[in-house]
């Protein structure tokens, strides 16, 4: 059995436990899981039980019939003819697979939608569920792994040549373009997010959006970038030393990559999500900022730049072999800056395996 359909199996076993039986996956980036599809604008119907009547039908138009019949081979599919509305297709299909109780995605279907479906459907009753497929994608298998190494070699090659050539004249917003740019020449999709890249004070702002201010207009420069590099997305972050290097910094710098580096040591299967936060947070409490860091240590990575499983507060929920997440703690100081260091961390059945590999040393960073 090939991957994707043992995906779907699996997600079978989660409907049936749902009382349903069938399940509209609506969320495009769910579908892509299950089916290899890349496209849009096209739902999957899955069947709580694979003999059934009908068996698994990808609902879709005729803008994709060719790009479906490469990226998911033997896939049955109902391509609507123009003028057939998605929602007159998707009850069709349901009808005739004799779904009673359909399993629909409440955290990606909108109120409306839901209530045009329930129209179409008289006859099935709408199970809301949520994350079944979320869930599956939690454990990423060895192509999935092999993808994410792509998209981290990547991002790591596309910024070593914008570090190379930096100036103090490029502004961030140029800086961030040419790390599109980079990422592209070395094979990638593109960006798996907008690229932060914030000068001295903006560094502050944990999401900066970047702006006409130029490199040398501080003694430092934070840059928060990743790549897809085919589906699967990268996610890093770096702060350089680009002028006169200060105290400050280096003591801030290194109080975030102390906690950084016992946070990671301490991820292995088995240990809660809280407790590996707690672990960063209270290296950077002793240091005295405990209350500059406000966001959680790190999220997972996939299809998405930002899914499960999520390093913070309150989860306790146990890391597993297979998970991939970011472990990037922070320190923002207002009016002053911030220093965030992000890595991508594989959880193995013995511990961890850091899967980046871009230079962290304070001394490494200075760039002057």
């Amino acid at each position: 059995m090939d991957r994707l359909k043992e995906r779907r199996e699996r997600l079978r076993r989660l409907v049936r436990q749902q009382g349903a039986d069938a399940i509209l996956i609506t969320n495009f980036v769910n579908v892509t899981y299950l089916t290899g599809f890349t496209g849009d604008d096209s739902y999957l119907l899955v069947p709580a039980t694979a003999n059934s009547g009908k068996g698994d039908i990808l609902i879709s138009d005729p803008r994709y019939t060719t790009q479906l019949q490469e990226e998911c081979p033997g896939l049955p599919l109902d391509i609507r003819p123009p003028g057939t509305e998605m929602l007159k297709a998707v009850a069709k299909n349901v009808r005739s697979s004799k779904s009673r109780n359909l399993a629909i995605e409440a955290g990606s279907m909108s109120v409306r939608l839901f209530a045009e479906l329930e129209h179409q459907l008289r006859s099935s009753k709408l199970l809301a569920s949520d994350g079944l497929v979320e869930q599956l994608r939690l454990i990423k298998d060895k192509q999935e792994i092999d993808e994410l190494r792509i998209s981290v070699q990547q991002a790591e090659k596309a910024l070593s040549v914008i570090v190379a050539g930096l100036t103090p004249e490029q502004t961030e917003k140029q800086v961030a373009a040419d790390i599109e740019h980079q990422i592209r020449r070395f094979g990638g999709r593109g960006c798996s997010f907008p690229p932060i890249v914030a000068v001295g004070p903006r560094a502050a702002l944990p999401h900066a959006t970047p702006t006409q201010g130029r490199i040398g207009e501080n003694d430092f420069v934070l840059v928060d970038w990743g790549a897809f590099g085919n589906l699967y997305a990268s996610d890093l972050t770096r702060v350089f030393v680009t002028g006169k290097i200060s105290p400050k910094l280096e003591r801030v710098y290194e109080l975030v990559l102390k906690a950084q580096r016992r946070a990671i040591a301490s991820i292995r299967p088995g240990i809660s999500m809280e407790k590996v936060d707690s672990v960063a947070r209270s290296v950077i409490s002793a240091g005295g900022h405990g209350k500059h860091f406000g966001h959680a240590l790190g999220h997972g990575l996939g299809l998405e730049i930002h899914e499960a499983p999520r390093l913070a507060k309150g989860r306790k929920e146990l890391l597993e072999a297979g998970m991939v997440v970011t472990v990037e703690p922070g320190i923002y100081l207002p009016n002053w800056g911030g220093v965030r260091i992000e890595d991508d961390i594989l959880v193995t059945r013995n511990g961890h395996e850091v899967l980046t590999s871009f230079p962290k040393e304070f001394a490494e960073c200075v760039l002057s």
